[in-house]
C-alpha cells in the first residue's frame, strides 16, 4: 500500500517537489494525491510535509522532520563488500562508486556524494547483503576558528 495524502493537504506542493517518483500531482492551493501505482514508499512526502498530512503505508500520520534531522548513510568501509547494490537502491542517485579505492585496497566503495540530494529513505540500507550502511541523523561538525582554536 503506498503513502496517501489527507484533506489537511493545503496544496503547499512541497511534497510534490521532493518526490523521487513523480507520484504526487495536484493544484497549488487544492490538495494533492498521491498514485499508489508510482509511490515507492520511500516517506520523504511525509518528512517534507508542514501539515501532517501525509499518512505512510500502514495509515499512521508522518510527522514533518526538518531536513538537517533526516537520516543519512553512514557506510562501514570495514564490512562493505563494494557489491554497488546500495547505490542501484537509491531512488534519487545521491550514492556513488568512490574513484580511489579504500586504504590499501585494490577496490572501490561506495559513499554519499550527494548529501543534499539525500532523501533519508534508507533503501541504501536495507538492500545491503552484509549491514554495511547505517542510517543515521548526520553529525554537525563545530566550526574552528582562524587562530586554531575550538570554538
Amino acid at each position: 500500500m503506498s503513502y496517501t495524502i489527507t484533506e489537511k493537504c493545503n496544496g503547499c506542493g512541497a511534497c510534490a517537489r521532493n518526490c523521487p517518483a513523480v507520484a504526487i500531482s495536484g493544484e497549488k492551493k487544492k490538495p494533492h494525491t498521491i498514485d499508489a501505482s508510482l509511490c515507492i514508499e520511500c516517506g520523504a512526502c511525509g518528512r517534507i510535509c508542514p501539515h501532517a498530512a501525509v499518512l505512510d503505508a500502514e495509515g499512521a500520520s508522518c510527522m514533518m522532520i526538518k531536513r538537517s534531522g533526516w537520516l543519512k548513510p553512514d557506510i562501514m568501509l570495514e564490512s562493505c563488500v563494494a557489491c554497488g547494490i546500495c547505490i542501484d537502491a537509491c531512488p534519487v542517485g545521491c550514492l556513488v562508486l568512490s574513484e580511489l579505492p579504500r586504504k590499501k585496497g585494490v577496490d572501490a566503495f561506495p559513499y554519499l556524494k550527494d548529501t543534499k540530494a539525500c532523501i533519508g529513505c534508507g533503501f541504501c540500507s536495507r538492500e545491503c547483503p552484509v549491514e554495511a550502511v547505517v542510517m543515521q541523523v548526520p553529525v554537525k561538525i563545530e566550526k574552528v576558528a582562524a587562530s586554531g582554536e575550538s570554538a
